[in-house]
């Protein structure tokens, strides 16, 4: 019995998937500036379906482009930002050739990149590409997952957008957290955050199984004052204020706390 719910998720996940697909690919070939509108709806039709919950605190900013700079802790991670935001994601080179997550990712305007410094550097101008077209982007400054609890380090070499001008002014940059704070309405901890946390070189399938038999998770958006390079003297101290302001704000989020 404890199968059949995921069950139904998962052939409801791919019906879901299969109808929106097609509607992208309209949407791309005779409407392209209305490309952002499906993903939007998609992500929310996944949130719904897998049981996520969403709660959004702080100003979102509206000025376009912005970079929406977020700790990386799930797989979850997408549909909850996609659900509330519009923009492109830009992620790891890998996931362009996962079976079906890399074929919708592309559908959906992804931007993928090599993880390395130079790699980083060479990617800057499809970036900006994106910017300069007025899209939003969503990047995880750590470069990788991490376990819900303890954020990684920022790679200040993703923060190298900020010095460039966009339309004559400096990119506008805005810190958000994701948090995962309950699991059926009950506080997760250390040692049950893992049920959320995608880490390591743990099988993805089997995280998304698993998560299906679990019940209803909160999410948490949480969205701090934006910045611009011109509030720091170096993207690394761009970076590291960045991330400060988003390791506070998890730890709150996971303690019931609100934002000062």
């Amino acid at each position: 019995m404890s199968n059949i719910r995921p069950i139904i998720t998962v052939f409801a996940v791919l019906l879901w998937t299969a109808i929106l697909v097609a509607v992208q690919i309209t949407i791309l070939l005779f409407f392209k500036q209305h490309r952002y509108y499906i993903p939007q709806v998609y992500h929310a039709g996944l949130c719904w379906l897998v049981r996520v919950k969403v709660i959004v605190s702080g100003e979102i900013e509206t000025q376009r482009p912005t970079l929406f700079v977020i700790n990386h802790i799930s797989w979850l991670d997408i549909p909850v930002i996609g659900k509330i935001m519009q923009g492109s994601f830009v992620a790891k080179k890998e996931v362009e050739g996962y079976p079906l997550v890399g074929a919708i990712s592309k559908l959906q305007q992804t931007i993928f990149i090599e993880r390395t410094r130079p790699a980083i550097k060479g990617h800057k101008g499809e970036m900006q590409e994106h910017l300069e077209n007025g899209d939003n982007l969503f990047l995880f400054p750590e470069g990788t997952s991490s376990n819900g609890i303890i954020i990684q380090n920022f790679k200040s070499a993703y923060f190298g957008l900020a010095e460039r001008e966009i339309n004559g002014h400096h990119l506008m940059v805005q810190p958000v957290t994701i948090a995962y704070s309950r699991l059926n309405g009950i506080p997760l901890t250390r040692g049950t955050m893992g049920i959320v946390a995608w880490v390591g070189d743990e099988e993805l399938l089997g995280h998304v199984w698993s998560l299906l038999k679990r019940g209803t998770i909160t999410a948490e958006l949480r969205f701090h004052k934006p910045v611009t390079i011109d509030d720091y003297d170096s993207r690394k101290t761009m970076a590291s204020d960045c991330q400060l302001t988003i390791a506070k704000s998890l730890s709150r989020a996971l303690t019931g706390r609100e934002e000062p």
